[in-house]
């Protein structure tokens, strides 16, 4: 299991369990940020062909607004595994906490280099996450989601200090609230 999404500025905390067979081989299944976009929308394609179980669980700018981002991941990877058809007796986590998942787990620190089926969480958390941003910058073009997927870049914060914030943003991010005190816009969009 791994989540995609915990350093964002906007958008939601997208977790993934994946329960893959015994393969023989990777099929050029790797740790999702060592990929570029077009191979980790080819191998989100493979995954769901291969594995015997897939679930997402996400937690919305709401939640992570009200609990903190570490606790809506949690909420998020448990809602993953809930969303399972067919329920491990073990799951590798990627991250050295396991204490909040309601099933014997553990923890594998850099587990989406370690293991395949970390790894291929970590492809359908990320490739799930985007297309998510991508939706919400049909709704918001002027912070250009789909380009940067909420992370905080230069052309994130220039849009921020200009136009605000809008609903997708986690208002309670340290950047955010520096950027709108030093801007002369406070909150543009709402909803």
């Amino acid at each position: 299991m791994d989540e995609a999404g915990r350093g964002a500025w906007a958008g939601p905390v997208v977790a993934a369990a994946v329960v893959l067979p015994v393969l023989d081989k990777t099929h050029g299944i790797n740790d999702s940020k060592q990929l570029t976009p077009a191979q980790r929308e080819k191998l989100f394609k493979k995954i769901h062909g291969l594995a015997l179980a897939v679930g997402v669980g996400i937690a919305d700018v709401a939640e992570i607004n009200r609990m903190g981002v570490g606790q809506a991941s949690f909420v998020a990877m448990q809602r993953a595994v809930d969303n399972l058809e067919i329920k491990p007796e073990h799951i590798l986590v990627d991250g050295y906490r396991v204490n909040f998942i309601q099933a014997p787990a553990s923890g594998i620190i850099d587990g989406d280099a370690k293991s395949l089926s970390i790894a291929a969480a970590s492809i359908v958390a990320k490739v799930t996450r985007d297309k998510i941003m991508t939706e919400a910058h049909n709704k918001y073009p002027r912070f250009g989601f789909a380009i940067h997927k909420g992370y905080g870049t230069v052309l994130h914060r220039e849009r921020i200090a200009k136009h605000g914030t809008c609903a997708w943003h986690r208002k309670n991010f340290a950047p955010i609230r520096q950027i709108i005190t030093g801007s002369k816009v406070q909150v543009a969009l709402h909803g």
